[in-house]
């Protein structure tokens, strides 16, 4: 069932555009007037020249944002494809004032029409769409069609964060990560009872956590590898 236009939408994202960055081109099959955007440069977005790290799938952005205001001299940028939900994000970080953090409106599969080889230095994963269905198995954003493109925009001494709920997406990602040669580290089937420390909690996160489940956690380096 489709989410109900939120009123206003248009006129409301337009108000956020110091912290829109643009939509990549899915949307922009979609809203023709909107003009392509420039691929991303930090030095003219955020005036320095500091470390850019990514989530994709921001949903209301508490995650990010937090994330953002406890690490100053990082760059963010947060990916969400549902207007209904970017644009509360969006409207929560301009309010604030936080200057390190900014948007952008599409699907990940044209992220490195975005961002140059080497540019950032982490991926957030963050309770991503599951899809369950075998046959939906190439939409899960740790599928190696995707983990090609991260490998093409992420650092070297780069990293991914996963987080979820789904035991069975975390297995499919330990999978995909192992066989395209990352190294797998502070893999957790329970993170908040592992001693990790440092977790910035999502909205999901915090609901799921209320119910009793278990969140699993992993980072994923890339190793050997050469763009």
């Amino acid at each position: 069932m489709r989410m109900r236009k939120k009123r206003h939408l248009e006129e409301r994202i337009e108000r956020c555009g110091e912290v829109c960055l643009g939509w990549l081109p899915d949307y922009i099959a979609e809203q023709r007037e909107r003009p392509i955007t420039d691929p991303f440069d930090a030095k003219t977005v955020f005036g320095n020249n500091n470390p850019v790290r990514l989530e994709i799938g921001c949903g209301k952005g508490r995650f990010i944002q937090q994330t953002a205001e406890e690490n100053p001299d990082i760059n963010f940028i947060a990916l969400e494809q549902t207007p209904n939900v970017l644009i509360t994000a969006m409207e929560r970080t301009k309010e604030s004032g936080i200057k390190n953090l900014r948007y952008y409106a599409g699907k990940a599969e044209y992220l490195e029409k975005v961002f140059a080889a080497d540019s950032v230095e982490m991926i957030y994963l963050n309770f991503s769409c599951p899809y369950p269905k075998e046959r939906y198995a190439k939409h899960r954003l740790t599928h190696p069609l995707f983990l090609k493109i991260y490998r093409s925009i992420l650092a070297d001494d780069g990293c991914i964060r996963q987080k979820t709920d789904n035991r069975r997406l975390f297995e499919f990602s330990i999978e995909n990560f192992s066989q395209d040669g990352f190294a797998l580290r502070n893999v957790s089937l329970d993170l908040h009872n592992s001693g990790i420390t440092g977790n910035i909690m999502t909205e999901y996160e915090e609901r799921f956590t209320e119910m009793g489940m278990p969140i699993f956690y992993l980072e994923a380096y890339p190793q050997n590898f050469s763009k």
